[in-house]
């Protein structure tokens, strides 16, 4: 937790020394520090702590784009993950629509960039969604891999979510795999466990617990 504490400092450095500026409708932006990076499953900082941040911006239509920034850790020069994505989101009745692009990029590693389209469904305490490659500078296909999930969040006290969540990871080359993880939710804290179905992609339970910011611009 000694990043939080930094990123908090700094937070407050800036509200002190920042130029006056007018607030962007539909401007907003992240910090967030956790214990371990996990994604799909796996740890991507090898069960050490992250900081990451984001901006995001979300017309009135339902247009967004946003990117995200994090420290990831493959045991090699790969020290960096830039995200960038836009999509579109709408309702239909009681139901959430989203869809949009997504790119990750690394820019300190060698031929891990990949994006993927997603899509998902939103209804009450359900949500399900599916992504699937679109390229990858590692010589990846339109439609190589996938990734198809299954959301569940209730809120059983005021404040306080209880989420479950199954994914499915598919690979035209084989590996198949599913993760499955439990979090728990209270304003900025979270506390999530994680596991895969397959000892040879990762092995043992993960336990993340994180902080998160988020604020207006």
């Amino acid at each position: 937790m000694r990043k939080l504490l930094l990123v908090g400092g700094l937070l407050a450095l800036f509200s002190l020394h920042a130029p006056v500026v007018f607030a962007v409708e539909g401007l907003s932006a992240n910090v967030s520090v956790t214990n371990n990076y996990i994604w799909r499953g796996i740890s991507q900082t090898k069960d050490q702590t992250a900081v990451s941040g984001g901006v995001d911006f979300a017309h009135g239509s339902g247009v967004y784009v946003g990117a995200w920034l994090s420290n990831v850790d493959f045991g090699d020069s790969t020290n960096s993950e830039v995200d960038l994505y836009t999509g579109y989101s709408f309702k239909v009745d009681q139901f959430t629509i989203d869809f949009g692009y997504l790119y990750y990029g690394y820019p300190s590693g060698d031929e891990l960039d990949f994006s993927e389209i997603y899509a998902s469904v939103n209804w009450a305490f359900l949500t399900v969604g599916y992504n699937v490659l679109v390229d990858s500078d590692a010589g990846g296909d339109f439609g190589d891999a996938d990734y198809v999930f299954v959301d569940l969040a209730f809120e059983v006290a005021k404040d306080l979510e209880l989420a479950f969540y199954y994914g499915r990871s598919g690979f035209y080359a084989g590996g198949d795999y599913s993760d499955y993880g439990i979090s728990l939710s209270k304003g900025a804290f979270s506390v999530s466990l994680t596991d895969v179905d397959d000892n040879a992609v990762e092995s043992g339970y993960l336990v993340a617990v994180s902080y998160s910011i988020d604020f207006d611009l």
